[in-house]
């Protein structure tokens, strides 16, 4: 057999080996996918809250500064996610006769060349949407009844990622220091230096994120009211949780925002937005991510685009949020390693 032969016979098996583990990970975690969500969201929640529960942690004890932490937090989000829906109930009516009125603005620049669209499909297009947006809150509430398990789920990992949330801040380095010790001896150095690798790459990359986000909503917010487009905060809000999802999320977050200024509006506002598209995306790219970001994930753009895609392919949109940071942990536990291996 000649060498190349040999060679690539060598590198086909690993890679099937491989291909075996990723596949079998994949179905575990598709059997117990609620457990590995709420661990990730367990383990982000710590990334963001441990520094606050350390400076509690000054002036009062550890337990009590942990609980202030989590409740503050929770306070915190409830409170502005009740305050996108007011915003949202009380700008919706005026929303959909702002759409149907924008719909009435463009339908002659469309009957027009060069695109001459049959002026009847165009009315019957209008009232079936605006028909939608009408009954919308309707159809909202159906779904919310019909979707109770769906709730009972959400809320069910949402209290376990909060109960392991509680520990990983409150002890999480003795977690990680017991298991090691469950390992033998001469491996529990290199655990210890893959996990703050591990950690410090998620923690950077979670606390750059979120950063990153909330810069986007910001702007996006304070554009968007500025030009006078309906449901600034919410759409800032879809801005901000969109940021999660790199090179995807933002862009199409931005898209809606298009279509509500346009609709609400007329073209030039929705031209306007579309430059604030283009802005933000060059301050993103060439601002916030190198400042933010480089320092705690080093993966090359193309290597980024193809870990969204295939998380989302894998696991929908959880799987886009969680491919980053995973790959990027792992690249940071190699790279770790190998500065650490011993000589030849």
């Amino acid at each position: 057999m000649s060498p190349l032969l040999r060679t690539a016979a060598e590198y086909a098996w690993r890679l099937l080996v491989i291909g075996a583990v990723v596949y079998t990970v994949f179905i575990v975690l598709g059997r117990f996918h609620e457990v590995g969500v709420a661990v990730f969201v367990g383990l982000v929640l710590s990334a963001l809250l441990r520094p606050v529960a350390d400076l509690l942690d000054r002036g009062l004890p550890r337990p009590l500064a942990v609980a202030v932490a989590l409740i503050g937090s929770i306070v915190l989000l409830l409170g502005a996610l009740a305050f996108v829906g007011e915003t949202v109930a009380a700008e919706w009516d005026s929303l959909v006769a702002e759409f149907r009125e924008g719909l009435n603005r463009l339908q002659p620049l469309l009957e027009r060349a060069p695109l001459r669209l049959d002026p009847h499909a165009l009315t019957g297009l209008r009232d079936r949407i605006g028909a939608y947006l009408s009954s919308h809150r309707a159809d909202l509430v159906n779904t919310a009844v019909t979707g109770a398990g769906q709730v009972v789920r959400a809320l069910t990992v949402l209290v376990l990622a909060l109960f392991c949330s509680v520990f990983f801040i409150a002890s999480g380095d003795r977690q990680w220091t017991w298991v090691c010790a469950q390992f033998p001896r001469s491996a529990q150095p290199r655990l210890a230096i893959a996990g703050r690798a591990a950690w410090r790459t998620f923690t950077g990359y979670t606390r750059g994120i979120v950063l990153v986000a909330a810069t986007n909503a910001l702007l996006v917010g304070i554009a968007l009211y500025a030009l006078g487009v309906p449901l600034a905060v919410p759409l800032a809000l879809l801005e901000f949780f969109a940021a999660f999802i790199p090179l995807i999320g933002s862009p199409v977050a931005l898209a809606v925002a298009v279509i509500v200024a346009l609709a609400a509006k007329g073209p030039l506002v929705a031209g306007l937005v579309v430059v604030l598209i283009v802005v933000i995306g060059q301050i993103e790219g060439h601002l916030l991510h190198p400042l933010l970001m480089s320092w705690a994930v080093q993966l090359h753009p193309v290597v980024v685009a193809l870990s969204v895609v295939a998380g989302a392919i894998a696991a929908g949109v959880l799987g886009a949020v969680v491919a980053v940071p995973l790959v990027s942990v792992v690249w940071s536990v190699r790279q770790a390693l190998r500065r650490t291996a011993p000589g030849p």
